[in-house]
């Protein structure tokens, strides 16, 4: 045989099991790419592993993401999946020149009136609220599956799980939006889960709703998770249903507590979105200045740790423990510190008194436990609203008619507005159970920590911000809690992957803390 012609066949041998390989590898990565949810690629993470795969090709794999095929829905797309036994329904509104080989903002924009008792979808498509070329996601609530609870959250999740598997989604410019009771939809959603989006756009919409005793709230609010992502506000001064007169204490307690916040009062705007036309390039351009970062240097998470709130981009809270009785306290922006409290003389759940006080202002109205307040000068008061909040707006000296409903008739009440004006602090969200914070701050290798009411939280290390080839060193509350060499791992990259459906949230370690008791 030629030696030309056996140096050929030879290299054709030992190249043999190179190329075995690597389609093991390509057939494995594509059954996990080909996955229909996070479940079903976590199935698919054995053969992945199994297949010679090195941890540098498979994160180069990872980031370079599935292929995405042009033929896909265009223009309104009607969908829906299960949740337990009831259906969730929801619409997309993609581009028609959608091209598979660029990536694409999205907005998820929660509609208003949640208390409809069906969950047909609302609208046809975005609307007269469109942007910017982009992909809106329009997912559906009623009055049993409101925004504010786990069911929504876990519908979110599913949803924009899938979308990205079939669209070429840009994973850093996902923003959540609403309108009315979808805009307080978004601030509970940051409060709760935030790692999905850039920022989060709540319209007319009001954090005091979270508060009403007449609201049913999953979990616990935590407004320190404000912190981790830019908002922008609009509400309107002539507003029926949620002023900016009542908004904007807690608006004040954001900007105060370090939250970066766009606000855009509109004075003489009542509940809709007529300013739409001179808001919109505004709000486009904060979108577009505000993209995520996947690994950001700072991260402050506070979780009760139901319904899989627990984590936040790189920090994950596992376990809880009794709060520190000594120490230094950690800024809180649960503590509202609001004007001199208008101490009219009621006690009231949401709009309905429960007390009056005697010798008081209300009193002199001629109060009576029972009453449920309708109207205050004209204006309707809804029933979700906390009306001691409310009144707290009204200056001293204002010539009052309030409405009440008494034994089911209206009632008319006149007087003066003279309430006794008293400082407070009080929670802008009591804790009904046991809570955990930590804050953690990234330098090079090094994470410091500070903690509260926290017996265990596990760190995600992405490749792309540390240094595996030098030692990781995590300090919390001031105690040096672990220093050493962390090693990359695969079986954590696919696992991470699996679940996040994510090319730029990456993770290849873990690091679990124990703090001391």
């Amino acid at each position: 045989m030629p030696v030309a012609r056996f140096a050929a066949v030879l290299l054709c041998l030992l190249s043999l099991p190179l190329i075995a390989a690597s389609s093991a590898i390509d057939q494995a990565f594509q059954q996990f790419w080909d996955a229909a949810t996070p479940e079903a690629a976590a199935a698919t993470v054995d053969a992945v592993l199994k297949s010679g795969v090195a941890f540098d090709d498979a994160i180069a794999r990872l980031k370079k993401g599935r292929t995405y095929r042009n033929d896909v829905p265009r223009s309104l797309v009607k969908l829906t999946h299960k949740i337990g036994a009831d259906e969730f329904p929801y619409m997309l509104d993609v581009p028609e020149t959608y091209d598979a080989a660029k990536k694409y903002q999205v907005r998820i924009q929660l509609h208003g009136g949640v208390g409809r008792p069906d969950a047909a979808p609302r609208g046809n498509g975005i609307g007269q609220l469109a942007g910017v070329e982009q992909i809106y996601v329009l997912p559906t609530a009623w009055s049993a599956a409101e925004w504010w609870t786990d069911r929504q959250l876990e519908n979110l999740h599913e949803i924009l799980d899938s979308v990205k598997r079939a669209y070429n989604v840009d994973e850093n410019r996902v923003v959540l939006s609403g309108v009315s009771d979808g805009g307080t939809g978004t601030y509970y959603f940051s409060m709760r889960d935030s790692t999905p989006f850039a920022s989060f756009l709540p319209l007319n919409g009001a954090i005091a709703v979270l508060r009403s005793s007449n609201v049913s709230v999953d979990g616990e609010m935590f407004p320190n998770n404000f912190l981790n992502k830019p908002f922008f506000i609009v509400n309107g001064g002539r507003d029926p249903l949620y002023p900016t007169s009542l908004v904007e204490p807690y608006i004040k307690r954001m900007v105060d507590g370090g939250v970066t916040v766009k606000y855009l009062p509109q004075p003489d705007a009542v509940h809709n979105t007529a300013w739409w036309p001179d808001v919109k390039d505004t709000y486009e351009a904060f979108v577009r200045e505000h993209p995520r970062t996947a690994e950001p240097v700072k991260i402050t998470w506070e979780t009760d740790l139901t319904a899989g709130t627990n984590r936040a981009h790189w920090l994950v809270i596992d376990k809880l423990s009794r709060p520190k009785t000594t120490g230094e306290r950690l800024p809180d922006l649960n503590d509202l510190v609001g004007p001199p409290e208008a101490n009219f003389g009621i006690s009231a759940v949401a709009t309905r008194v429960t007390a009056v006080a005697s010798g008081s202002n209300a009193e002199s109205f001629g109060f009576e436990p029972g009453d449920v307040i309708i109207r205050i000068n004209g204006r309707m008061i809804p029933g979700m609203v906390d009306v001691i909040d409310l009144l707290s707006t009204y200056d001293p000296g204002t010539k009052m008619v309030i409405v009440v409903s008494r034994q089911n008739e209206p009632f008319e009440l006149q007087g003066v507005f003279s309430p006794v004006e008293t400082p407070r602090i009080v929670s802008m969200f009591p804790h009904r159970r046991p809570t955990g914070r930590v804050d953690v701050t990234r330098d090079g290798n090094t994470i410091t920590a500070s903690t509260r009411g926290v017996d265990t939280f596990t760190l995600l290390l992405s490749p792309d911000v540390f240094d595996f080839s030098k030692p990781v060193k995590v300090v919390a509350d001031g105690k040096t809690i672990f220093d050493g060499q962390v090693t990359r791992s695969l079986p954590t990259l696919m696992k991470w992957a699996a679940r996040d459906n994510d090319r730029t949230l990456l993770v290849g370690a873990e690091v679990t803390v124990k703090l001391a008791e």
